[in-house]
């Protein structure tokens, strides 16, 4: 299957800490990479992967507290100093809009590509972002502020040509194409094969949610039915579930319940309280809900 990954540049929440970045995460599917999420540091944990400035074709912001933007001016500019001219995508609650049209009228003047914003609705799930390997939908959440998370949903590929069939009726390669758009073959004697002998079904679509600044949803999971892999934000643990409440936040074991009800393959824990420095209390605490969870970590690398 061509892969779809996810890499993690940071899980941390608004305090910083020696051990965690803020949020920001790069999505790859069919050799395209996208952003979700760009708070400070960004920049050095795009080089600490090796991920390639100039690779990134738009950026998704959740909401506007700083650590979920505060890196993306710095990211801008020096995508200028590395001499990018393809155009910056970035979508995300109109309020950014704003705030970054004031910034690069005063840093970044000179910029040899575009930015270009696209102000999304985070109360309504829409499609923002659409090509021909996948599509971005905005997932609304409830934080103390317009938030919404991301679903990437992955389009079908055309099928598989069977080799087997295909030397076996000495079938061109100019025409491969052709069957594997849907085409019967036609032999020299008139025999019709029909598309279906010749091909075998494509690989099943994947799908990733990002669902990051939010309190606990119960009726979420609907919007997540079936998604293979989920990033849900786990800021703290049963001792601080009443804080989880007050300050709109989710606890782990209450991201493992999303998880559950959505029937998802696999859950992804983030966005971790300064006030923990071993998260694995979260990640035992999600795990009895839900059993396939797993903590994030800068610099790891998850498969959809």
């Amino acid at each position: 299957m061509t892969p779809f990954k996810v890499y993690i540049l940071g899980c941390g929440s608004a305090l910083p800490t020696p051990r965690h970045y803020a949020s920001s995460q790069i999505v790859e599917l069919r050799g395209k990479k996208f952003m979700v999420d760009c708070g400070e540091g960004t920049q050095m944990q795009l080089r600490r992967l090796r991920i390639g400035f100039n690779s990134i074709r738009a950026v998704f912001i959740s909401h506007i507290h700083g650590d979920h933007c505060f890196g993306l001016i710095g990211m801008i500019s020096t995508f200028g100093l590395q001499g990018r001219t393809a155009a910056l995508h970035v979508y995300a609650p109109e309020e950014l809009g704003q705030m970054l049209s004031s910034q690069l009228k005063l840093f970044c003047t000179h910029l040899d590509y575009e930015v270009l914003f696209h102000g999304v609705n985070p109360f309504v799930q829409n499609t923002v972002y659409e090509d021909n390997s996948l599509s971005v939908e905005t997932i609304p959440l409830e934080h103390r502020i317009p938030c919404c998370g991301y679903l990437f949903r992955e389009k079908p590929t055309l099928p598989h040509i069977r080799r087997d069939m295909i030397d076996y009726l000495n079938i061109p390669i100019s025409q491969i194409n052709n069957i594997k758009s849907g085409a019967d073959w036609v032999c020299e004697d008139g025999t019709v094969v029909p598309n279906k002998r010749l091909v075998s079904p494509s690989d099943p679509t994947r799908s990733y949610a990002y669902c990051s600044d939010t309190r606990y949803i119960p009726t979420l999971h609907e919007r997540l039915k079936g998604t293979d892999l989920l990033y849900h934000e786990s800021t703290y643990g049963d001792d601080n579930a009443k804080m989880a409440e007050t300050y709109y936040h989710s606890t782990a074991r209450q991201a493992a319940l999303v998880a559950r009800d959505a029937g998802v393959k696999r859950l992804l824990l983030g966005h971790y309280s300064s006030r923990y420095e071993n998260e694995e209390i979260l990640l035992e605490q999600a795990k009895e809900v839900f059993p396939e969870t797993f903590l994030t970590n800068e610099k790891a690398i998850f498969d959809v």
